[in-house]
């Protein structure tokens, strides 16, 4: 079978159950929006959204998708819920997510990472009805030795701190789990998907430089940098999200064919600094200015990581769309409209329209 096209891609969820772990995140919110705008039945579960201003919140997803409250680390809600839904397709995107809160808290970073990522794959075991499984974890999986070229998806995996290391766990626990128990189910395919760092409009949390920037715009405070020099693959949220559905799609045709990881990212020639990406943005919106921290770095912060994902693009036929300067745009579109007072659901439907022409 040839990669499926776009449009096939997304006809292809139109009815079918999908299990979201997640959702009320900040990629999560995202899938799980496009997923409804492609009549897909969704059931999310996931922690409280934070505050009324996340982006679950403001889209008020709550209303469009089954919403269920949990913690991944409930084994027994977990399971319930996603036997509950009885989805044809699950998409594991719920974690702590931040590197410096592993700093601070790295019990319920490995507890969340590992052992409610092991519950979802037990749970998946004991679902018969699932036909494809998307497990995210991260770029940060990779024992990364800060080399110039990208890392593929058989280069070994370690992490220096609490989160990439838990990210690591995570991809380990899916192997046994692939090896011990999905082989035997011969219509259950299975796959983990590593983006690098992700931006877009929606995304508030802590320790981030777009949601710092806007925090910062918003209290007419300088954008303070404490690494800027530490370059990073920037890419839409929706570019990750475009893989984990095209991915999604194939592994549900041929399971064994696309079954392993896959990594997804832009090219090298996408990468910019920090500093590039806050002036960028601050340029954009129209307001603000950046100035380098002088604090000193309290914790190890990666300077240089990108993603081969040559794998991607010859097998699953998967390209980025937009740019770096074009996320960027998006991004900085995104949050402008909403510090002007614009409707955060149409700012969304109508970049996820331009980004998926095919959908209009």
């Amino acid at each position: 079978m040839d990669p499926l096209n776009t449009a096939q891609v997304l006809r292809s969820f139109s009815g079918k159950h999908v299990f979201i772990t997640g959702h009320t995140g900040f990629k999560g919110s995202w899938l799980a929006f496009l997923l409804n705008m492609l009549d897909a039945q969704v059931t999310g579960f996931a922690l409280p959204p934070e505050g009324d201003t996340s982006h679950f919140s403001l889209l008020d997803l709550g209303s469009c998708v089954q919403h269920v409250e949990g913690d991944i680390r409930d084994r027994e809600a977990l399971r319930k819920a996603l036997t509950a839904a009885q989805p044809e397709y699950v998409f594991h995107l719920a974690a702590q997510s931040l590197v410096r809160r592993s700093y601070a808290d790295p019990v319920s970073t490995f507890s969340t990472n590992v052992i409610g990522s092991v519950n979802l794959l037990d749970a998946v075991r004991e679902c018969d009805t699932v036909r494809s499984l998307v497990y995210i974890t991260s770029d940060k999986c990779y024992d990364n030795v800060e080399w110039v070229w990208g890392y593929r998806e058989i280069d070994r995996l370690g992490g220096h701190d609490p989160y990439s290391a838990s990210k690591a766990a995570a991809e380990l626990a899916f192997s046994a789990y692939a090896r011990s128990y999905f082989t035997s189910r011969p219509q259950l395919g299975a796959a983990t998907a590593r983006a690098g760092n992700v931006i877009g409009g929606g995304d508030w949390a802590a320790n981030r430089i777009i949601p710092d920037c806007i925090r910062a715009i918003q209290k007419g405070e300088p954008v303070y940098l404490r690494n800027p020099q530490a370059t990073r693959p920037w890419q839409h949220v929706l570019e990750p999200l475009s893989g984990y559905l095209l991915l999604a799609a194939c592994l549900r045709v041929e399971p064994e064919k696309y079954a392993g990881s896959w990594n997804l990212g832009p090219s090298s020639a996408e990468v910019r600094t920090v500093h590039d990406v806050a002036t960028a943005l601050v340029r954009q919106i129209g307001r603000g200015t950046v100035e380098i921290a002088t604090s000193r770095i309290q914790h190890h912060e990666a300077n240089l990581l990108q993603l081969n994902c040559d794998k991607a693009h010859q097998l699953l036929g998967w390209y980025p769309r937009w740019h770096v300067d074009a996320a960027l745009a998006a991004t900085a579109a995104w949050y402008k409209a909403i510090l002007d007072g614009g409707d955060a659901k149409q700012v969304t439907c109508r970049q996820i329209y331009e980004y998926f022409p095919e959908l209009q």
